[in-house]
């Protein structure tokens, strides 16, 4: 099935999929919302309101390195093959990944990226979400039978996870392009960060494309043409090594995805991304244009 390897499938393609019973083994679906406490939505409670049939709920916070003191960091290989294993994953399911944010996608790419960062190709992102999903009339439920496990054996490809010290290098030599995927206003710090603890701004050299400029008014993503022309005109040449980092690692996702659909799947991501450098950095590594600059 060719829609395996694309790492964005329709709305139209999975409700044929659901419809025709192809949910199970070889087909999985994810929900894998996630939203930052500021925003007051729970998450798996709006799961099991309501879901897309057969789907299961990926915990961001859950399937994650919990000796870290940052937020939601990649987990172990081992962590995660029991955690996909549990949801009735194999590695040899192709597995759709959606979330219910009001972008259309939020962190879904953040999950999608896991799946290939620890070697599994099959996977893709529901396009448009569960926004386009509901607009379009598909069906949705409360009922949540829970998968019968399978083995899934990771792959961890380390090379592509860029830590606070390989950034901060990468600022003294400005060998890679580094794009953020934060909001323009938090980005020049002009407007708040969500955690309390983390005030906006950028580190010296990192480029601005905020995620949602990679989806159209509706929350799908942009065609390939749009998605060059955004590039383009950031100065990125995709052609050349690129990092990606955001608030914590999350919407740095949709800047690989994007690279991806474009051809290069090679993007790598600071999973620290500004929680972790905020804590760290020395002020004059902190580039804001608000009045709250780090002391």
């Amino acid at each position: 099935m060719a829609a395996q390897t694309r790492a964005l499938v329709s709305g139209q393609w999975l409700a044929d999929a659901v419809r025709n019973s192809l949910v199970g083994p070889k087909l999985r679906v994810l929900d894998a919302s996630w939203y930052l406490p500021k925003t007051k939505r729970d998450a798996k409670a709006e799961f099991a309101h309501k879901h897309i049939p057969g789907a299961s709920f990926f915990d961001i916070d859950e399937c994650s390195d919990k000796t870290s003191a940052l937020d939601h960091m990649l987990p172990g290989p081992g962590h995660f093959s029991q955690y996909v294993g549990d949801l009735g994953i194999g590695n040899d399911t192709h597995v759709v990944v959606y979330d219910t944010s009001d972008f259309g996608s939020y962190s879904a790419p953040r999950v999608w990226w896991m799946f290939r960062l620890f070697g599994h190709s099959l996977v893709s992102v529901l396009d448009g979400g569960m926004k386009n999903w509901l607009a379009d009339g598909h069906p949705v439920t409360s009922e949540h039978s829970p998968p019968e496990r399978r083995e899934f054996r990771a792959t961890a490809d380390q090379s592509c996870v860029k830590s606070y010290e390989e950034v901060l290098e990468n600022v003294r030599t400005g060998q890679v392009q580094t794009v953020d995927a934060r909001s323009a206003g938090r980005f020049r710090g002009t407007e708040p960060e969500p955690r309390d603890d983390t005030l906006p701004g950028h580190f010296p050299g990192a480029i601005n494309m905020p995620f949602t400029s990679f989806m159209d008014a509706s929350g799908k993503e942009l065609g390939n043409e749009d998605l060059s022309r955004l590039f383009r005109e950031a100065g990125v040449d995709l052609e050349q090594p690129l990092w990606a980092t955001c608030g914590s690692g999350v919407t740095a996702c949709h800047v690989v995805l994007a690279a991806h659909l474009l051809g290069h799947p090679g993007v790598c991501v600071y999973d620290g991304s500004w929680s972790e450098w905020f804590k760290r950095a020395s002020p004059d590594l902190v580039i804001s244009e608000g009045e709250g600059k780090k002391v």
